[in-house]
């Protein structure tokens, strides 16, 4: 007997629910912000929309299927199902963040504050949950596949994200390491940089777009659904042992960024999931490129 389908709602914990768990009542969370210039009325009601808008999308889940909840810090110890629906209520990042995660489910992202989110991957409203979550099930449903991005180290640890992968030092140190593509004769230059950023389509719209500006758009932006990714060194520095010709590119499948470490420690991360880490050490080597596994949005 198959399992009944299950929606994992996916959500975060709001600016309000942080002062609280920091201030300990809402009157010294109140004296808080009003001694730094603000008011705590806003925040509560943003607070507020967000567990409304949590709140209706629950209701609407079909009476014969299961329902769960994780919130954002909790993503990397949930274990997600093939039968699972995953309905992300909050801001478009918490879709990427829940991304990396998932193996092929259907995803939905509610707007929960219209208006504050650009809504690139947050495209519907609470009111819409009802009908949308048998039609993420139904065959034929529009289904938008994002391109994600892929880190794989030589010890096998593995990194997927939706927007991008960050590999630099977990701080403000410079990364020592050298750097060549696949298929380049194993040519590499040594770098020393404040990191490197490799992203997507869908990244486009956020931390890679200010690279990409950065360098006045020599390279065309790939769309979300683009097998390709473009990448970017951060401020490599010129010196005797250390170069700059190899400082900007665009990765199409099955093509790989290749870099090896060459500091004691680098850390490569995904769509801001810092505490989601892969570590590498000296010596050790990945490789970065176009993900064969896509993320499935519901137009």
């Amino acid at each position: 007997m198959s399992l009944a389908p299950r929606a994992v709602l996916v959500h975060r914990t709001t600016e309000y629910e942080e002062l609280l768990a920091r201030h300990g009542t809402h009157g010294q969370a109140a004296f808080f912000l009003a001694s730094r210039g603000r008011s705590i009325d806003e925040v509560q009601v943003r607070h507020r929309r967000a567990r409304e808008a949590l709140a209706e999308v629950a209701a609407a889940v079909p009476l014969t299927w299961r329902q769960a909840r994780v919130e954002r810090s909790d993503l990397d110890r949930f274990l997600f199902a093939p039968e699972d629906v995953v309905v992300v209520v909050g801001q478009d990042g918490l879709v990427a963040n829940v991304a990396k995660y998932l193996a092929g489910q259907p995803v939905v992202g509610i707007d929960a504050e219209p208006g504050r989110n650009p809504g690139v991957l947050v495209r519907h409203r609470p009111r819409n949950a009802a009908a949308l979550l048998p039609a993420a099930r139904a065959q034929g449903t529009g289904v938008d596949e994002l391109t994600m991005v892929e880190a794989v180290a030589d010890d096998t640890q593995r990194l997927v994200a939706l927007n991008e992968i960050y590999l630099g030092v977990a701080g403000h140190q410079t990364a020592r390491y050298r750097l060549g593509l696949d298929g380049d004769g194993g040519v590499a230059e040594a770098q020393a940089s404040s990191g490197v950023l490799v992203g997507t389509g869908t990244g486009a719209t956020g931390w890679l777009l200010s690279l990409w500006r950065e360098r006045d758009g020599a390279l065309p932006l790939p769309r979300p659904t683009d097998d390709r990714l473009l990448w970017f060194v951060r401020e490599a520095w010129p010196s005797p042992v250390t170069g700059t010709s190899l400082v900007s590119g665009d990765l199409t499948a099955p093509s790989c960024l290749r870099l090896t470490v060459e500091s004691e420690r680098l850390i490569a991360f995904g769509d801001g999931m810092e505490r989601d880490a892969m570590e590498l050490t000296w010596g050790q080597t990945v490789r970065v490129g176009v993900c064969e596994e896509r993320l499935r949005l519901v137009d």
